[in-house]
């Protein structure tokens, strides 16, 4: 056998049996103590880099968010202030690392990162306490509290006795900081909103008074705000218009940006920062239409959650938007009647003002604006529980707010729901006609007052050339089945009930109960064409923005006649009640009588 395998009978041979090792004496022993110092790489001490990463992080506060998806936050004390960051947020993983490196002059893997990750992200959710968690803005028991996003992590304290410039640790709300975002200057007192009129292109008094309501509007977190949508030529002072009000609220790397590409990254852009501005854009689709709806009354969004199969991301918020372009704004009603509508008038090429000029001016200026407007805020924080309005308007707690900080504006009371009236008038006519159908209907209403049937019966009759030509029957926006008409109707119905039209949809009695459409003239109908023209050049001289070369990008004057129409009360109240924030309940108006600016009484 051992001839036969030679190698393994010389292994063999070669193997000695060790003998066993006697124990060592228990005096003489070596005792294993716990860890004492981060880095210390004994063979003895069984810890890992996450380990050491953990430890050097025990000394920090931990908290969650209220109904957080399982992110903690940690709170890290630097020098005077303390800042902010989400524990999976690349500023505290650096932080992390800067401290190891700090501690023992060598880098972490980043497996240990990321466990260590793991780790006190599980202390801040289970173990920490829970607090609040804001962009920007925020309110809390009736306050309102603004992030100054500078290096000392300041916020404005906001309440209905004034506001005041406090440490960030002494705010019950937790501010963190998104890529992007600008500091603003520390505001002063002693401005006025009205300088800010020489910096922008507004055609007129109420229009005026709708801009700057919108802008107070703006900085009142929880309450749904209207899209503002600017329109008009190239040159006219839109872009810098949009600059300017994310400057003095929500400043940012890119101020304006262009449409996103779906509802998710519209949902980040608003998770990201407080003010979405949107710029030059040419038209809105559907889809983006009804997620700006959402977004300015409140709504959410779920999307999976990356690297998951059945995990979801959550996004909700409330922000206010703007949008500019030279086309009108959306096609669709329900963004229309979410929307304040302003038209900026065109620039003579010799009323317009050098870009560095304009901007030098406005810096110089802002930290004024920014007071003068937490002055509007604080005004209509001390009025608002007091404020009625006789007849609620969609978006009526917009509404609500603009009239109690009208004090603080410089018009005369019941300015604002004058101009809101005819802004929202001048809407419904818009969204007829940009409707496919919407002329085709008042057409037909106004050659037979009133008109009852199925929706097949409808569609059959707008097809008639009577009240619609070959060329728009075959466009694409044009109702091609029974359901489609029925569908175009309904969305269109709020503004052509304020058109001077009633809208019903009934039930056929009898066994077979069709749904019917009824449409009915009930009052005299708005024209089409007598929406208001821009007024052209005149005497009197209003501020406007200018840019080089006919771009939105500067400010100077132009000479302009008074409006020709002046905005006139509604005839009768407007209000729905799909965002569930409108009250059908008319009451009577009465003013805060602690401010002599209100008096004891106000009817609006």
């Amino acid at each position: 056998m051992s001839d036969a395998h030679p190698i393994r009978h010389e292994i063999a041979s070669m193997i000695e049996v060790a003998e066993p090792v006697e124990p060592e004496p228990e005096h003489l022993a070596v005792e294993v103590h716990p860890r004492q110092a981060v880095g210390d790489d004994s063979r003895n001490q069984r810890r890992s880099q996450a380990d050491d990463l953990v430890e050097l992080a025990s000394g920090l506060q931990l908290f969650h968010a209220p109904g957080d998806d399982g992110d903690g936050y940690v709170v890290m004390q630097c020098g005077e202030h303390s800042e902010v960051w989400p524990v999976r947020s690349r500023g505290f993983k650096q932080w992390l690392s800067s401290a190891y490196w700090a501690e023992c002059e060598k880098a972490p893997n980043s497996q240990a990162v990321q466990d260590a990750h793991a780790v006190i992200g599980g202390k801040a959710v289970y173990d920490g306490n829970e607090q609040e968690v804001a962009v920007r803005l925020a309110a809390h028991d009736g306050t309102i509290y603004l992030d100054l996003c500078d290096a000392d992590w300041r916020v404005v304290e906001i309440d209905a006795n004034g506001w005041r410039v406090i440490p960030g640790h002494l705010s019950p709300i937790r501010f963190i900081r998104k890529h992007g975002m600008l500091a603003l200057p520390e505001p002063v007192t002693g401005g006025s909103l009205e300088d800010l009129r020489r910096f922008v292109n507004v055609p007129d008094d109420p229009t005026w008074v709708l801009t700057q309501s919108w802008l107070v509007a703006s900085v009142r977190p929880g309450l749904p705000c209207p899209i503002l949508a600017l329109n008009g030529e190239q040159g006219c002072g839109k872009s810098t218009l949009s600059k300017m009000f994310r400057m003095l609220v929500d400043p940012n790397k890119a101020p304006l940006r262009r449409p996103p590409r779906d509802v998710r990254d519209l949902m980040i852009a608003a998770s990201n920062g407080w003010l979405v501005v949107f710029d030059n854009l040419s038209g809105i689709s559907a889809d983006l239409s009804d997620a700006l709806c959402c977004l300015s009354t409140g709504g959410g969004f779920a999307t999976r959650a990356l690297y998951s199969d059945d995990g979801e991301k959550l996004f909700d918020a409330m922000r206010p938007v703007i949008l500019n372009g030279i086309d009108d704004l959306g096609s669709r009603s329900d963004l229309m009647d979410r929307s304040l509508h302003v038209t900026l008038p065109t620039i003579p090429d010799g009323h317009r003002r050098d870009e560095d000029a304009l901007w030098s001016d406005f810096h110089e200026a802002r930290p004024s604006l920014i007071g003068a407007l937490l002055d509007a805020v604080v005004v209509a924080l001390r009025n608002y529980p007091t404020v009625r309005l006789d007849a609620k308007p969609r978006m009526a707690d917009f509404a609500k707010w603009a009239v109690a900080a009208e004090p603080a504006l410089g018009c005369e009371p019941g300015a604002f729901l004058k101009a809101y009236t005819t802004n929202r008038e001048d809407a419904h006519i818009a969204a007829i006609e940009a409707s496919a159908v919407g002329p085709a209907i008042m057409a037909l209403i106004e050659a037979e007052t009133e008109w009852t049937g199925t929706a097949t019966n409808l569609l059959a009759k707008l097809n008639d050339d009577r009240y619609a030509d070959a060329k728009t029957c075959s466009a694409k926006a044009w109702p091609k089945t029974p359901r489609g008409i029925s569908n175009a109707v309904r969305r269109l119905a709020p503004n052509l009930r304020r058109a001077g039209l009633a809208v019903e949809f009934p039930r056929k009695a009898g066994g077979i109960r069709d749904r019917l459409i009824q449409i009915e003239k009930v009052g005299n109908l708005s024209s089409l064409s007598s929406r208001p023209s821009q007024d052209p050049p005149g005497e009197s001289e209003l501020p406007i923005c200018v840019g080089r070369n006919g771009e939105d990008r500067d400010a100077s004057t132009v000479p302009l006649r008074p409006a020709k129409n002046p905005p006139s009360e509604s005839k009768s109240p407007i209000w729905d009640d799909r965002d569930g924030r409108d009250d059908r309940i008319p009451t009577k108006s009465m003013g805060s009588g602690d401010d002599p600016a209100w008096g004891p009484e106000v009817v609006v």
